[in-house]
């Protein structure tokens, strides 16, 4: 069986998309520490020139909780009508954004519980069928951390391959794992190009950028155009 494990982030890049469509199971990685200035409640859409952040608001936010500590703004409007100016004249948005909308107007008031749900959602739109999990839930010892928190995990759900994004490749050690009986591997996207309003190509943006210019077709393609080794 093949299992990920990745921090919930904020509509993420396509490349998240792929690994989670690379797994047999996914763990949505919510008892650890918040990332301030990362991806957990920011990203990028297509700007006038470029690109342009765009950040879910939080309660309490700090590099010393958990992520399934920190709690949801509220106040979203306006990053829905952000989202809505950004891409109103895209080919996909009148059948993307009801469910951005939907997204961002979840009740759940725990970080980690929206974004999951978020995960969830563009999951299901996009026909992603990983069996998932969510790792504060899961019967662990949660005094382990590191890589040591991470090969538990895998054991404890039976899995046999380790898949992990491209950046892993520092911080995980292909022999140590096999010490464990696990095989590790790293997920490389390839370069993923569409057309937006106009030239040139942005790449790396969120999801939203992805969905609101490709129908379900497209997004199938794309979320194959990954390599693993």
């Amino acid at each position: 069986m093949k299992l990920a494990i990745m921090q919930p982030y904020l509509f993420p890049y396509i490349g998240y998309f792929q690994l989670i469509h690379a797994v047999d199971e996914f763990v949505v990685y919510d008892d650890v520490n918040f990332i301030k200035g990362g991806w957990i409640n920011r990203n990028f859409v297509l700007g006038r020139e470029s690109k342009q952040l765009f950040t879910l608001p939080t309660h309490g936010a700090s590099s010393n909780k958990l992520i399934n500590e920190i709690g949801v703004s509220d106040r979203r409007r306006k990053l829905v009508e952000n989202i809505r100016q950004t891409y109103i004249k895209s080919p996909m948005f009148k059948t993307v954004f009801p469910v951005i909308e939907e997204i961002l107007s979840h009740s759940d008031s725990n970080l980690a519980g929206f974004l999951d749900n978020q995960l969830r959602r563009i999951c299901k739109y996009l026909d992603i069928r990983t069996r998932w999990h969510v790792s504060s839930k899961l019967k662990k010892d949660n005094s382990l951390s590191g890589v040591n928190k991470v090969i538990a995990t895998c054991k404890l759900l039976g899995a046999t391959k380790y898949v992990n994004a491209p950046g892993g490749r520092e911080l995980y050690d292909k022999e140590l794992f096999q010490r464990e009986g696990l095989q590790l591997y790293f997920i490389q996207p390839s370069v993923v190009a569409y057309r937006q309003f106009a030239e040139p190509f942005v790449p790396n943006l969120s999801i939203l950028d992805v969905l609101m210019f490709n129908d379900k077709s497209q997004c199938s393609r794309l979320l194959e155009a990954y390599k693993i080794d």
